[in-house]
Formats: structure tokens, C-alpha cells, sequence
């Protein structure tokens, strides 16, 4: 198990995160700000961290106007009160286009429970909406698996001949992740299958969280998790599996007040000319298997150290 007292484990996955994620002090002063905040802003952290809030870089808007820092905006409410705010606002990106944004506000504080600062984050209101959208039409078409709730494995080979074609038609480039929990039917013989159906919707949710919002996220097998990375190649691709194996890790469920424990295997491949759906799988199968053996050797040898 991973030492969790270690508060960079928290900061890496914090910083990995798709949802928009930034810490300030009691002067509001950025001391944190996610990918998902880079993303959804266009703001770099090298632009923003240092910075105030008040600076308005975002030029936050409610119902009633911008330039809310002005009057009693959602950071300074919970500075001065220590409340949680949920908030509908529209922030500015950089290129200028306005976004609507749901904003979760909270107070951080000190051992002796002083307020230190605050913490926001927010995601797109619109891509919130489009998923839903998105997950109700495939529901309604027989597209999703009922055990995990994303793509089955039919729509899924859909998906991935699709690349495939515009590939070969267009030259546009993608990878693919095949993630599979390892003895996956052992741990079903043993603790049942409702404790395996609930591994793999666990392992479902923290990969698509993990994985950028343009991937696309369905299930290949039994055990098996497929993703398509579009636009994404060498050292893209290996820094999308680098940050997924770090998620992933140990996946492990409260059951019955035992604490079971899945080892999940990440293997990735990158498309290229006279692919086919077989070949491509193939190579991801070969990275998976030897991912899994040079994770098993370095086990070995720290238990051969210790």
C-alpha cells in the first residue's frame, strides 16, 4: 500500500485532475492551480501562481454582472464566514470567450481549525450537460454497460475502427491504454460477484477522471478497460499511462469491513500504417504484459531488500 502520509501522493493526484482545482491564503493569493485549471482557463500556472484573485484575471461573473471581487464574491464569503458556497458563475477564459462554470468553494484551516484560506474548484456547466446528454443516448441506443456505466464492448470496437478509418483516410493520429485488473475471476471466487462488479465500476470512474476529456472510455473485456487518446503519441502517451499506473496503483473497496485489495495492468500502444484492430491490440497486450512483469520484478527486489 502506498505510504498516503505523504502529501505529495495528494498533490499529484490533485494536480492531475480534469476538474479545475486552485488554493489561496487568507490574502488571496494563488498558491495552487491544477491541470484542469490550465485547461478549462487557458491560464498556465506560471501566470497565475503568485498572483491575487483579486487581480481579476478571470474576470468572474454572476447573474448580475463581472467584476465580482468587488462586491461579496464566493472566496472572500467563505474567508470571512468559513462557509461552503456553491456557485453558478462564468469566468473569462483567456482567449477572451466567456464559460459557465459551477463553482464549490470551501475554507481551508489550520490544526487548531483557524482559516488559513480557501479552495475552488469548478467545471464547464455545459460539459457537465453534454455528458449527461451524451450518456442518456447511448443508454437509450443499448451502447453502455450496466455494470460500469460506460461504453460496452460493442460500441467500443465501434469506436476504435472509427480511428482506425480516419487513420488511414486522414492520417490522424491516436494511442490506446488497455488496463485490465489482474485475477479478476479469483477475486469474484472468493468474495462474490457483486464485490467484483463493484472493482470494476470503481476502476471505470478513477479512469475516466484520470483521462483527458477529448479520450474515449469503454470496456474491451471481461476484466479489460479500453481507452482511445486521440492526437496523443510518444512521449504524450507515455505520460497518460505514467499518470493513470500512479491512480490506479492498488485499487481497493470497503467490504464488510475488509479492505479488498485489485492490481490492475496498463499496457499502451500507438497506431500506425496497415494497423488493424488485432494488431493494435496486440502490441497494447505486449506492453501490458511487460509493464506487468517489470512491476512484479521490482517488487521482488524490494522485498529482496528489505
Amino acid at each position: 500500500m502506498p505510504d498516503f502520509k505523504d502529501p505529495e501522493i495528494f498533490r499529484t493526484v490533485l494536480s492531475s485532475l480534469q476538474t479545475g482545482v486552485y488554493l489561496m491564503d487568507r490574502d488571496r493569493k494563488i498558491h495552487f492551480w491544477n491541470d484542469g485549471a490550465e485547461r478549462l482557463t487557458g491560464y498556465l500556472q506560471h501566470e497565475v501562481l503568485g498572483h491575487s484573485c483579486q487581480e481579476n484575471l478571470l474576470k468572474e461573473c454572476d447573474e448580475l454582472g463581472c467584476s465580482s471581487c468587488r462586491g461579496l464574491c464566493p472566496v472572500r464569503d467563505t474567508l470571512l464566514n468559513g462557509r461552503k458556497k456553491v456557485s453558478q458563475m462564468y469566468f473569462h477564459h483567456k482567449d477572451g470567450r466567456r464559460i459557465p462554470v459551477h463553482v464549490w468553494t470551501v475554507p481551508i484551516r489550520d490544526e487548531h481549525g483557524s482559516i488559513i484560506g480557501a479552495a475552488e474548484s469548478f467545471e464547464n456547466q455545459r460539459s457537465s450537460l453534454e455528458k449527461r446528454r451524451v450518456q442518456n443516448t447511448l443508454a437509450s441506443y443499448g451502447c453502455l454497460d450496466e455494470t460500469t456505466g460506460i461504453p460496452n464492448l460493442g460500441f467500443t470496437q465501434f469506436h476504435l475502427r472509427e480511428n482506425l478509418t480516419g487513420f488511414e483516410e486522414y492520417r490522424v493520429p491516436f494511442s490506446i491504454l488497455l488496463t485490465r485488473i489482474e485475477n479478476l475471476d479469483s477475486f469474484r471466487l472468493k468474495y462474490g460477484r457483486e464485490a467484483g462488479d463493484t472493482i470494476l465500476g470503481l476502476v471505470a470512474r478513477n479512469l475516466k477522471n484520470t483521462l483527458r476529456p477529448t479520450d474515449f472510455l469503454g470496456r474491451w473485456d471481461d476484466d479489460k478497460f479500453l481507452a482511445i487518446a486521440p492526437s496523443c503519441e510518444n512521449q504524450g502517451v507515455k505520460s497518460l499511462v505514467d499518470r493513470v499506473r500512479r491512480v490506479l496503483h492498488y485499487e481497493g473497496i470497503q467490504w464488510w469491513g475488509d479492505e479488498l485489495l485489485a492490481t490492475t495492468s496498463i499496457g499502451s500502444a500507438t497506431v500506425m500504417t496497415g494497423d488493424t484492430t488485432e494488431t493494435l491490440i496486440g502490441r497494447a497486450e505486449v506492453s501490458r504484459s511487460q509493464n506487468l512483469a517489470k512491476a512484479a520484478a521490482a517488487g521482488a527486489g524490494k522485498d529482496g531488500n528489505t
